[in-house]
């Protein structure tokens, strides 16, 4: 069977502008043992300056692999989210982030459709998003690395769009990055549904909805950019944790909240509900 892993993106650290080696050691000191960076291209102002936590791929990646190593923990993917349906910034956003992940040691990079263009039709969009993945997973099969494709815009919130997504390239190297909070804002039973795809499943975003963002934005957003503590909101993740329990494959959830409190709460309930 598989391991269930609790890691932590680093978002929870952006309101508090710390950067990247902050956020790896302060996650580490928590006891989480895995993180998610968040990496860009080209040169990023408050990046350069360390108050947000974002990693160029023009740095070295070694600054990335070394951090997590000092601090006794590992990389459960990058979030490189860049919009599928658009060619001109995914295709090279995507195979930049294979490459920078094979060397920091990252096994997933982590994606998303994108917001709908106005001038297009879904046909010719599952057109684009099939091009962008299809040349990003040639760089990422020969390096062993996973695509991780995320419910969270114009198509994936769809339980039948995102198997569409899921199945648009034959290859082992594309999964599904599950994100619950945004399968329940989407209106779904994030129980449910991760167990409709749960085959596919390579990395969650474990993203918690507060009972009040739940009821005034369920059923209207594209998702959403965080949530609160795991265990204070909506989700129920004990359920998912049981699902996971007989899957072969490892799955890192990875804890998409707001501050650092939540991010310490986060992990102390996850740890306590997988035993």
């Amino acid at each position: 069977m598989g391991k269930i892993g609790i890691g932590l993106n680093l978002e929870a650290v952006r309101t508090s502008h710390k950067n990247f080696e902050w956020g790896v050691e302060f996650a580490a000191d928590l006891g989480y043992e895995y993180i998610e960076p968040m990496v860009h291209w080209g040169r990023e102002l408050l990046s350069e300056a360390r108050y947000f936590h974002s990693v160029s791929m023009l740095d070295d990646p070694y600054r990335i692999k070394d951090c997590v190593e000092k601090h006794g923990i590992k990389l459960s993917a990058f979030s490189s989210h860049s919009q599928a349906s658009k060619p001109e910034i995914a295709v090279e956003y995507l195979k930049q982030a294979a490459r920078f992940a094979k060397e920091a040691g990252a096994p997933i990079i982590n994606t998303h459709e994108g917001h709908k263009q106005p001038w297009t039709t879904a046909e010719e969009d599952f057109v684009l998003i099939k091009y962008s993945l299809t040349e990003a997973l040639k760089v990422c099969e020969r390096r062993g690395i996973k695509i991780g494709f995320e419910m969270h815009q114009t198509y994936s919130l769809d339980p039948d769009l995102y198997d569409k997504c899921l199945n648009l390239v034959d290859s082992p190297n594309l999964g599904a990055n599950y994100d619950t909070g945004n399968a329940h804002l989407g209106g779904h039973d994030a129980v449910e549904w991760f167990d409709r795809v749960k085959d596919k499943v390579i990395h969650v975003h474990a993203k918690d909805i507060s009972i009040e963002q739940s009821d005034a934005e369920r059923g209207k957003v594209m998702g959403t950019a965080v949530g609160c503590a795991c265990g204070d909101g909506v989700v129920d993740y004990p359920a998912i944790f049981e699902i996971c329990r007989d899957l072969p494959q490892d799955i890192v959830f990875s804890v998409e909240c707001e501050t650092l409190e939540q991010a310490e709460r986060s992990v102390k309930y996850l740890k306590e509900i997988r035993g």
